[in-house]
């Protein structure tokens, strides 16, 4: 992987995950990195990801906890 990429599954899986307490995220459409974060666009609207919550995602999901889950998921800005 370079290192200015993510892997996207991570990011859909997140997203996925934060469906549970936001039913209104919507689906992956596509993002953009910066040097510390993901800006994730969804069919709805957006959503700002540490760069360090995606690759946790992709290394070692069961150790994101579910109050980290909830702040990211009222952080989305629907469109």
């Amino acid at each position: 992987m370079r290192s200015n990429s993510v892997p996207i599954y991570a990011i859909v899986e997140l997203l996925i995950r934060l469906e549970e307490y936001n039913p209104k995220i919507g689906n992956y459409k596509d993002h953009a990195i910066t040097e510390k974060n993901v800006r994730v666009t969804t069919s709805t609207g957006h959503i700002l990801f540490p760069l360090s919550l995606v690759m946790n995602q992709f290394h070692s999901p069961e150790a994101i906890d579910e109050t980290t889950l909830k702040l990211m998921a009222v952080s989305y800005t629907p469109v």
